[in-house]
């Protein structure tokens, strides 16, 4: 079966009277070069396990099982669980779990696989998120598993281009921000595929790209305090056309006097903007932050 038909994925439809939800951002892939792009961007082999964010229909799904050894895919769309159920029939290294996967754990997911096939001797190099993500949810859904330390090696996430090209950004450019700064502490930036809005059933008004994010066994810059190198990329974006002087004032109880003696301390022009600091002056800055005494 060619999930990726559109004459099967309208069929489907028609079969289980499966209505495609705008509000969930449902758009079904329908180009094979592409879903092979995926799993082999995402390095899948026969030891990994791979947790797949949003499964649709299975088309991904499948090509993943071909690779892996096994798929634990998260829907959130209670209405496309059996027509998965008939999709991946065949195939016995599937696992679908029914639920948002921003109020899932899935470091306990992992360890629940673990404790079922029993190999305590797993490795994080062999876990392996794989996702087609909505824009209104991508940033959330990758912060989420980032923040919360999911025991995998990567994600390998389908995104808006908008999105992904603000991930992969260089300091100084329009798309450089918060987002860019915080994914690139936690992970390295790799660019799988760019994607045509034309190989998607129906066709978004918008192109997507492809992106594995590598996550860091160790972060790129030494950190005092991290919540406080986040704070300061927090206030610098959050009204980019302020100084660093004025977005950095309110940290941490700094009030203006003591944010320029913090950025002097830096050596950080106080009339920068947040847009212009690589990661490595960002961890200076928060740094310096973190060391002040009022």
């Amino acid at each position: 079966m060619k999930l990726y038909s559109p004459t099967v994925i309208t069929a489907l439809k028609e079969k289980h009277g499966f209505k495609i939800s705008k509000s969930l951002g449902q758009n079904f892939l329908t180009d094979q070069n592409i879903i092979d792009k995926i799993v082999e961007g995402a390095e899948v082999c026969d030891e990994d396990l791979v947790i797949e964010i949003g499964p649709g229909m299975g088309v991904l799904t499948m090509a993943l099982a071909e690779q892996a050894g096994k798929v634990i895919a998260v829907e959130i769309d209670r209405n496309l669980i059996p027509i998965l159920s008939d999709t991946l029939k065949e195939y016995d290294n599937i696992e679908i779990i029914q639920g948002d996967i921003l109020k899932q754990n899935l470091n306990d997911i992992i360890q629940q696989h673990l404790t079922a096939s029993g190999k305590d001797d797993f490795k994080t190099e062999n876990v392996k998120i794989v996702g087609n993500l909505p824009y209104y949810i991508t940033t959330p859904v990758i912060m989420k598993i980032l923040e919360e330390k999911t025991k995998a090696k990567s994600l390998t996430v389908m995104m808006q281009k908008e999105v992904a090209e603000r991930i992969n950004a260089k300091a100084g450019t329009k798309a450089y921000g918060a987002i860019t700064v915080a994914i690139n502490y936690y992970c390295t930036v790799h660019h799988v595929s760019d994607v045509s809005r034309t190989v998607f059933y129906p066709k978004p008004n918008v192109d997507s790209q492809v992106l594995r994010l590598d996550i860091r066994e160790t972060p790129p810059v030494s950190l005092i305090d991290d919540s406080v190198f986040f704070a300061c990329i927090k206030a610098g974006f959050g009204q980019r056309r302020k100084t660093l002087l004025n977005s950095l004032t309110g940290i941490n109880g700094l009030d203006k006097s003591a944010a320029l003696e913090v950025l002097q301390n830096a050596g950080i022009d106080p009339m920068r903007r947040a847009e212009t600091l690589n990661i490595e002056e960002f961890a200076t800055l928060a740094n310096c932050v973190a060391n002040y005494k009022q």
